[in-house]
């Protein structure tokens, strides 16, 4: 069996979980401390980040938008070539786009900040970075959260999903970030009414269902979390 090296609110190790739900595969999920050095996983990967995905035939494969296309090529063809990744070339780089888009800018500038300032502060020691939450980055990041959903409310408006008509790479990106920040109750949903339909639409999957599991210890989701009529 594989192995996913991950954290329960690492937007890019829920990405991977989703995808790998969606192909029907199964891994062991080994959990990480954040902000604690750890020199097995920096010798599968010498940044230091999840997720890792060590696959029991070809070994470690880092990074997030990495480990998708690898299942895609790897695992797609059990459920059908396109899934989740479109055949055509202009379509395929559109879903690329906007992976990058979540998982890279929505999480430098929403979820990262959330997540550290929120929950890794609160609960790393005082000498790997924990201590007062910074109040400028909390705001920052739900002034900017309010604009990514309606980005995401303006594609869905047109494509249905976010990158066209099917859910993608895309959609599971978008979602996997957007879960960590609800799993905070960071999310503004009345912001954009169409981003939220959108969102409740791939929550309701059943690859979203061990996400909507998740619980970190002293950090409790919110209470509509895992509501899928929220």
């Amino acid at each position: 069996m594989s192995v996913l090296y991950h954290h329960p609110l690492s937007a890019g190790s829920r990405f991977v979980r989703l995808v790998m739900a969606e192909y029907g595969e199964t891994a062991e999920l080994i959990e990480i401390v954040p902000w604690e050095r750890d020199d097995e996983l920096l010798t599968l990967n010498p940044a230091g980040s999840v997720p890792i995905l060590v696959d029991e035939t070809d070994g470690p494969i880092v990074g997030a938008g990495v480990i998708g296309e690898y299942l895609a090529e790897t695992r797609g063809s059990r459920v059908g070539e396109d899934t989740l990744m479109p055949t055509g070339a202009a379509e395929r780089a559109e879903v690329r786009r906007l992976v990058s888009w979540f998982l890279g800018k929505l999480d430098d500038e929403v979820v990262g900040y959330l997540l550290t300032e929120k929950v890794f502060k609160r609960h790393a020691p005082s000498a790997n970075g924990g201590g007062s939450p910074d109040a400028a980055a909390i705001r920052a990041a739900r002034g900017n959260i309010r604009y990514h959903l309606r980005y995401i409310g303006y594609l869905v408006a047109r494509r249905d999903c976010l990158a066209g008509r099917v859910v993608s790479f895309a959609d599971l990106a978008a979602a996997a970030e957007l879960s960590c920040a609800d799993y905070l109750g960071e999310v503004p949903w009345e912001e954009d009414p169409t981003a939220k339909e959108w969102y409740a639409r791939i929550k309701s999957r059943p690859s979203f269902r061990p996400i909507l599991a998740d619980a970190v210890r002293g950090s409790p989701p919110v209470t509509h979390y895992a509501d899928l009529d929220f």
